[in-house]
């Protein structure tokens, strides 16, 4: 089970590094980079075993606030053409912040009772 979590941690840091990477060419890139670099990070940190569950629980917290608040007043899915471009971006940042959060949270409850855990 804990080369499963170490593995996890690993490849969620790689994938909010290529998300990073690629916001680029986002209206507003700065930010979003740096929600998924700290996103990396603290995976990378969990991957290390060197993570309290407080960040990741805030972190976990903070970025389900974020999609709350992001997310659009009418949902037209992903799809670039589907419908109002504006709506897009935001269900796509939203759902972004989504995944961070259910990671985070995942993270937090793993390193919380990892010392009570059997496995």
């Amino acid at each position: 089970m804990k080369l499963f979590f170490a593995i996890l941690g690993w490849v969620f840091g790689a994938l909010f590094l290529v998300s990073a990477v690629v916001q680029y060419n986002d209206p507003d890139p700065w930010i979003w980079i740096l929600i998924y670099s700290v996103a990396a990070l603290v995976s990378f940190g969990f991957a290390l075993r060197r993570l309290h569950y407080i960040v990741s629980l805030s972190f976990g917290v903070i970025a389900l606030l974020g999609f709350i608040y992001v997310f659009p007043e009418k949902f037209e899915g992903f799809e670039i053409g589907a419908g109002d471009i504006k709506n897009i971006e935001e269900g796509r940042e939203a759902f972004g912040l989504l995944i961070i959060s259910v990671i985070m949270f995942i993270y937090a409850l793993r390193t919380r009772f990892l010392r009570t855990s059997k496995i």
